[in-house]
């Protein structure tokens, strides 16, 4: 039987995770695509090479075009600029709204039947634009935001109450980035909430550090940002689409009326399986929860506005 294809689009630090990621797992074999040469080829082949110390036999490939794309089953799109000191978020917008237009048109035509995976940043308004561009089902496109920010919770859950982390489920909604909204009453150890164990205050320290979680990175490294978390995060997405798990996670889907939104990406749990979102999971949410929702919503929009879409 054939492995799973899965397509990472960008060989920068996250997508060259990512693949290092599923071939260790043995989920598929990869392609590592990128527009600088010799760079997915190099570190296509030093991956390669790890294969026989970590025991994996999946394939990866290095390419600067998409012709070795063909039939995935799975595309990643990592690619896209990092913001620069005096480069505006508008900026980044239409550049990295360029750069994923283009890739979607590629790698959509070359492989129609594939699932997409976005992790380019602004997340939900980059989403929004492949789902325009691709013409694919809403159930096939699918933004890489909240299972991050729900580990990024997750881990400082766990220092904070010194459990295991494999104890702690916490979830995360709305827009990647500021206007996030982590729900603590939803956030459990070992199936108790961490509403029952934590003071608001130390509670509310911690929704504030998950929501600066990448901005808090970006500070220590000084150049670049996240990619250990990020990649992780992806790949988790992927397993539990290639194995069909129907796994729960929060991702940034396109709503229709849940959730009081319509015609937007927007943060909310969904199911996971092999035909991509197979449901939409909705969860009664207080007024103020809703309303954080709402905010978050409004700050995706406004992008999407801009970009015209």
């Amino acid at each position: 039987m054939a492995r799973p294809k899965v397509t990472v689009v960008g060989a920068g630090n996250v997508g060259a995770t990512t693949a290092q990621y599923i071939v260790e797992r043995e989920l598929a074999d990869v392609v590592l695509t990128d527009v600088v040469d010799g760079l997915p080829q190099g570190k296509a082949l030093d991956l390669l090479q790890a294969g026989p110390v970590h025991g994996y036999d999946c394939r990866i490939t290095g390419a600067n075009d998409y012709e070795p794309t063909a039939g995935s089953d799975l595309i990643v799109i990592t690619a896209g600029l990092a913001r620069k000191p005096g480069m505006s978020r508008d900026d980044l917008l239409m550049m990295n709204a360029e750069i994923v237009g283009g890739v979607v048109a590629e790698t959509t035509r070359r492989s129609p039947t594939a699932i997409l995976i976005i992790v380019t940043n602004p997340l939900d308004a980059m989403a929004q634009l492949a789902f325009r561009r691709s013409g694919f089902p809403k159930q096939r496109v699918i933004g890489m935001a909240g299972v991050l920010d729900s580990a990024r919770f997750r881990t400082f859950i766990a220092q904070e109450l010194d459990v295991s982390v494999e104890n702690v489920t916490a979830f995360v909604l709305g827009g990647h980035g500021d206007s996030m909204v982590p729900l603590p009453r939803y956030s459990t150890v070992a199936g108790i909430p961490i509403t029952e164990l934590l003071s608001k205050e130390r509670l509310d320290a911690l929704v504030k550090r998950t929501a600066n979680g990448g901005a808090e990175i970006v500070a220590l490294l000084k150049t670049g940002s996240a990619y250990y978390a990020p990649a992780a995060s992806v790949v988790e997405m992927v397993e539990a689409i290639l194995k069909d798990k129907k796994k729960v996670l929060p991702c940034t889907a396109y709503l229709e009326g849940e959730y009081g939104l319509k015609g937007l990406f927007v943060g909310v749990p969904v199911k996971l399986g092999r035909r991509g979102i197979e449901e939409i999971v909705q969860i009664t949410l207080a007024p103020d929860e809703a309303a954080a929702l709402g905010r978050s919503a409004a700050a995706v929009r406004e992008l999407t506005d801009k970009l015209g879409i």
